[in-house]
């Protein structure tokens, strides 16, 4: 784990608000020993918010909390292409971003945060029924419908409620490591990673049997990483032929399946190297890429960095 500084989270409650996406940052990154990240739960101004499904919340914070914080979340809404968060709100998520905040925004909290412009120019992406009314009501964000999550560095964005978790999940491999996030995901009972490029849905043409078999089959494989897995063999597992595992894997993940395996490897080996002393040698075979040679191959190209940069990065401080 990286030289650890404590991360203040805002979590910004709208009217209307989704309880569910208003819980899952709240939950994700409370304050406990293990995560270095203090949570304030905040309104545009303190007190009553009336949120969506029959629930209102009691906040203690106002917009104040978004000049204090490092990480500003911003849940769903009701109505959200109706009327634009009131200008008190835009106005202080612009100074917070201005401020090196990141914005992270789940569900229709993509268009409070579009309202900024913001997202003028780059990628996002919200919840799958609202796709089209963030294009018509902010033409010049570039909406991509068809992922969970999209990273623009200091502006994210998720779909529905579920792909919040992902979007959590992804912050804290970015801000704590690999070895975190697959700890947060057991304690949530989620899945420890499903990339950004993932469909928000699988198409209806895909039998929902199909699916499950294919998720048991990404399991088959974690726990196998070590060993040799081709293409055939994750067809023959899940009981299909190549040409269509390939083709449905696709459509599952937005990954071919020797891309996910090869993403999966490295994610393991990141793990190993924040978590052990093994040599870099050791990791590779223990993750099925060989040698040395071969992982730090494949870590510049995923990764950008080395595996030796990568530990001196997760244990700096310790």
């Amino acid at each position: 784990m990286p030289a650890s500084r404590l991360h203040r989270v805002a979590v910004l409650v709208l009217e209307g608000a989704k309880p569910l996406d208003v819980g899952i940052p709240a939950q994700v990154f409370t304050t406990r020993a293990s995560m270095p990240y203090e949570v304030r739960v905040c309104g545009a101004t303190p007190g009553l918010v009336t949120g969506g499904d029959g629930l209102a919340y009691h906040v203690a914070h106002g917009l104040d909390a978004l000049a204090w914080a490092d990480i500003v979340f911003v849940p769903g809404y009701r109505f959200p292409d109706r009327d634009d968060p009131p200008q008190a709100v835009v106005d202080a998520l612009i100074a917070a971003h201005a401020r090196g905040a990141r914005l992270a925004a789940i569900s229709t909290g993509a268009f409070a945060v579009a309202a900024t412009g913001l997202l003028d120019g780059r990628r996002a992406t919200t919840h799958w029924h609202y796709t089209r009314a963030l294009v018509t009501r902010h033409p010049l964000v570039r909406v991509d419908e068809n992922v969970l999550f999209v990273d623009e560095g200091s502006v994210l964005t998720s779909a529905g409620a579920a792909s919040g978790i992902d979007l959590c999940l992804h912050i804290l491999r970015g801000d704590l490591g690999v070895a975190a996030s697959n700890h947060a995901a057991r304690r949530l009972v989620a899945a420890p990673y499903r990339s950004g490029g993932q469909a928000q849905y699988v198409p209806r043409s895909v039998p929902e049997p199909l699916g499950e078999r294919f998720a048991a089959t990404r399991e088959w494989a974690l726990h196998r990483l070590g060993e040799p897995l081709t293409l055939d063999t994750l067809a023959r597992q899940a009981g299909v032929s190549p040409r269509t595992f390939s083709r449905r894997f696709v459509a599952e993940t937005g990954y071919t399946p020797m891309q996910w395996v090869m993403r999966a490897r490295i994610d393991l080996a990141r793990e190993l190297l924040e978590r052990s002393q093994r040599s870099v040698e050791q990791i590779a075979a223990d993750v099925g890429l060989g040698t040395g040679a071969n992982l730090r191959l494949h870590f510049q190209r995923i990764l950008g960095t080395t595996p030796t940069e990568y530990r001196r990065t997760f244990t700096r401080g310790e």
